[in-house]
């Protein structure tokens, strides 16, 4: 059961051919024998999936059921869960259990899904390796026959992980500068990361609030169309959020791709990237040209400042946002505080790790007087420049395609020690967010036995052209369904 797509468990659920009861008892019998040496989830919701499982068969027997009734997948521990324990890897919040729902919580429950657990993260979602979880780092289920440990990417390294060792047939997940599509390039797996405003961030734990999205984590297109399907919307309560009808994904993902116009943006094939992985993909665009699309190269001009910018407004925000985590309402508290001073700073030192302190520092000075114009506004005009760019090319071609990561996946601790080399590891995917655009990862092929991910970049709300194209590839390509020993 475990090697099936969410789409052949729904119909197999469907048929009666199997129970929910009967396949949320297998993922969880996999999930404990195998999590052990992955780390994927931060907690496991067995007594609750169980309940939800045999909820679903019921509403199955009495003819209510949705695509998702009954259904395994679990969340990203970044969205609030009512009554389960919501930490964001961090120390901060290890024991917080939120009183409500996140907007995404609420639609998969309304769709009848069954939640298995919380899956692993970067502290605050800050991180491009899922090392720095107060819950310790989680293993990239490639490169372990070899006997090594490499990282699945981050943040969203736990849930990309746990689809790719088939501990669950999708995950909930968020990117803010690539963490969706970085580790699903890296565990060999699908991620897509819509246009900003297009998923509700209420009840999202807020790192970057201009930049932070949610998203699907599967092992295919289809799958994550079916994921977009519950988790896109309108939401009142998230001020960010755009009121435009969602389409049904699944709809248009067996149109032809003949006369689809591809743009390769000449920056993302630089000087920094692998030559194996530029092969792959390239390998994976003559595929496009065999399906009848044309390919030419474009450019993003200012493709370069896209890191610079990125990591002065993302600490920006997130200093703004972490300011919250204080002590005195809610999260980790210091014992026995001497006074108010005492307790905002000894809190804070001890409840933060060494990136969100990083982090935090350094968005705090680049709001300070003296240098707010500098650097924060300087970087906003970056910003707006950025978006130009991709504005510009989408009046040339329909969609863009580059490599997703500079290179595969690489050794545990290799760059824990330097933060500027874990930073470049999102060279690719930073500009995606700065501008709001959505962009998705697709399996592409295998360096060194470790997969590589192909990167499709749209225009604003063309999330069903990204999945089409996505799903036409993986027709005639079997990257998507490789798994690891």
């Amino acid at each position: 059961m475990h090697n099936k797509s969410v789409a052949e468990l729904s119909r197999e659920l469907e048929s009666g051919k199997i129970s929910s009861v009967e396949l949320t008892r297998e993922y969880l019998g996999r999930l404990k024998k195998e999590d052990e040496q992955l780390n994927s989830f931060i907690s496991i919701t067995e007594e609750q999936a169980l309940a939800d499982a045999h909820a679903a068969d019921e509403q199955r027997a009495a003819g209510k059921a949705t695509p998702w009734t009954g259904v395994p997948f679990a969340h990203k521990d970044i969205f609030c869960t009512n009554g389960v324990a919501t930490t964001c890897g961090s120390k901060m919040l290890a024991n917080f259990v939120p009183p409500y729902d996140a907007t995404v919580t609420e639609n998969f429950r309304k769709a009848g899904a069954v939640c298995l657990g919380k899956t692993n993260m970067d502290e605050f979602a800050m991180g491009s390796s899922t090392e720095s979880s107060h819950f310790g780092a989680t293993t990239n289920p490639w490169g372990l026959s070899q006997g090594e440990k490499r990282v699945p990417g981050g943040s969203s390294g736990g849930s990309a992980a746990a689809v790719a060792a088939r501990l669950v047939p999708a995950a909930t997940a968020t990117d803010t500068g690539g963490s969706i599509r970085q580790p699903a390039a890296l565990c060999g797996v699908t991620g897509l990361k819509p246009t900003y405003g297009r998923v509700s961030r209420y009840g999202m734990i807020a790192f970057a609030s201009s930049l932070d999205q949610g998203g699907p984590i599967a092992r295919s297109a289809e799958d994550n169309a079916l994921m977009l399907n519950v988790m896109a919307g309108f939401d009142p309560r998230d001020s960010t959020s755009i009121d435009r009808d969602v389409p049904d994904y699944t709809a248009t993902l067996n149109e032809p791709l003949k006369g689809l116009r591809i743009g390769l943006p000449q920056e993302y094939f630089a000087s920094n990237l692998n030559a194996a992985v530029e092969e792959q993909i390239r390998g994976a665009i003559r595929e496009y040209e065999k399906l009848g699309a044309t390919v030419k190269e474009v450019s993003l001009p200012h493709a370069d400042l896209a890191i610079a910018a990125y990591y002065v407004i993302a600490p920006a925000e997130a200093s703004a946002n972490l300011s919250r985590f204080d002590g005195a309402r809610y999260g980790y508290r210091c014992e026995d505080p001497k006074d108010l001073m005492d307790m905002y700073t000894r809190t804070r030192a001890e409840g933060f790790g060494a990136e969100v302190k990083r982090r935090i520092l350094v968005g705090t000075y680049a709001l300070s007087a003296g240098y707010f114009d500098a650097y924060y506004l300087k970087a906003q005009k970056v910003r707006r420049l950025i978006q130009q760019d991709f504005i510009d090319a989408f009046q040339e071609v329909d969609v863009l395609m580059s490599p997703t990561t500079p290179s595969p996946a690489f050794v545990q601790g290799e760059k824990s020690n330097d933060p500027v080399t874990m930073y470049l590891e999102d060279v690719f995917t930073v500009a995606i967010n700065l501008a709001g655009i959505p962009a998705m990862s697709v399996p592409a092929g295998f360096v060194d036995g470790l997969p590589v991910g192909l990167q499709i970049i749209g225009d604003y709300f063309s999330e069903a052209r990204l999945l089409n194209a996505a799903h036409q590839y993986q027709q005639v390509t079997d990257w998507h369904q490789r798994e690891p020993q």
